[in-house]
């Protein structure tokens, strides 16, 4: 070679040494048009292609740098096909160099953020359970079954014709002076002419009152305050942040502006046993579709509770259709569902295709012992 060269540089020969000195190994990796590199379809563009337009016999003695997505191939060493490596499991790091622009990882969901101690209340649910399924169901079920319709009835009636005050004064505060109006009408009738709420006459003809569910927390939303966290507690059951704190101002109110009898343990207390007796018999086949029928107990009831406390939020804004009774009251039927933004992460990640659904069912095992009721105590000032 060195001979070629001194012949050359004597003679001023014009002559292109680039193919000669080039090997043709190495000439494959030297790219003229990186726009007309076919790599769609994974073809290697011939060495010494030439570009449109372009002098044949200047084709070989054009070079452009490589380009920075690939190296020159090694001369020596020859050229094997490369596998992609596979995708890195969930919770591993990257190899080093190793780029993810080109591969499809797929996580598992994030926990919904209105639930973020979920481990806790799934806890709490699961002992809940254990304890309704021993000792609140059956009690529920046996006072529902002994005690006649109309006694229990008529105990309904009067823990909820107390709750009117309550009614009446979050409605002057959410600015709904005609639904106010009507409260202190229904509580006025049935005070009196009902024997101190144990009958709901006002909803019958000619008044046509219906009963209305409100609370301090109602107001909170209804002015924007959102949930805060979903709790799950022993003897209050499902709730938030802003339903639990309502709940509590709802409870002060009569004790606070009225005092005796309501600041007795002698009322407090069997006010408080009737009460969940006749919400628990009252939700019992409610808690069988949610639980029963579910594959994740607990999900549906969180899902149950939040989506009915938005429905009471929506109607004071007069959005939607909702039960003017609210959560005091159960539904007339339960079709379980979980819905997506709700439903916590999968165990195992599916690592084969994108999770691109937009509903999903999940395969837990069944849980058959209820839990206690959805808790009216923070919206309807219980």
């Amino acid at each position: 070679m060195s001979v070629v060269m001194v012949a050359l540089l004597l003679t001023g020969s014009s002559v292109e040494i680039l193919p000669a000195l080039v090997p043709p190994a190495a000439t494959a990796s030297i790219h003229m048009d990186l726009d007309a590199l076919p790599r769609a379809r994974g073809q290697a563009m011939p060495v010494g292609q030439e570009t449109p337009g372009q002098d044949p016999s200047q084709a070989a003695a054009t070079t452009v740098p490589p380009s920075p997505v690939a190296e020159p191939a090694d001369p020596a060493t020859p050229a094997t096909p490369t596998t992609p490596p596979p995708p890195p499991q969930t919770g591993q790091a990257l190899p080093s160099g190793h780029s993810p622009q080109n591969d499809i990882v797929v996580t598992g969901r994030k926990e919904a953020a209105g639930d973020p101690l979920r481990a806790i209340n799934a806890e709490s649910f699961a002992v809940t359970q254990k304890v309704d399924g021993a000792v609140v169901g059956p009690v529920a079920r046996t006072y529902k079954k002994t005690v006649p319709g109309p006694i229990r009835s008529g105990i309904h009636n009067f823990l909820y014709n107390l709750r009117e005050p309550i009614v009446f004064l979050n409605f002057l505060l959410q600015l709904k002076p005609g639904k106010a109006v009507e409260t202190v009408g229904r509580f006025a009738i049935n005070s009196t002419i009902g024997a101190v709420g144990v009958m709901d006459i006002a909803k019958r003809k000619p008044f046509r009152l219906p009963r209305r569910s409100n609370g301090f927390a109602n107001t909170l939303g209804y002015y924007g305050i959102k949930n805060g966290p979903f709790l799950f507690l022993p003897l209050v059951g499902p709730t938030t942040v802003r339903d639990l704190f309502g709940g509590a101002i709802d409870r002060l109110i009569l004790p606070a502006a009225v005092g005796s009898p309501f600041t007795s343990a002698t009322y407090a207390i069997p006010a408080g046993v009737l009460g969940a007796l006749d919400h628990r018999s009252e939700f019992d086949q409610t808690l069988k579709d949610l639980h029963d029928n579910s594959p994740d107990p607990y999900a549906a009831s969180r899902a149950f509770y939040l989506n009915r406390r938005q429905a009471e939020i929506d109607r004071l804004h007069g959005r939607g259709q909702s039960d003017p009774a609210g959560m005091t009251g159960p539904p007339p039927s339960v079709r379980p569902f979980v819905p997506r933004d709700l439903e916590p992460a999968p165990s195992t990640p599916n690592t084969s295709i994108p999770d691109t659904s937009t509903s999903e069912t999940s395969e837990r095992p069944r849980s058959p012992a209820p839990a206690p009721a959805p808790s009216d105590g923070g919206p309807s000032g219980q």
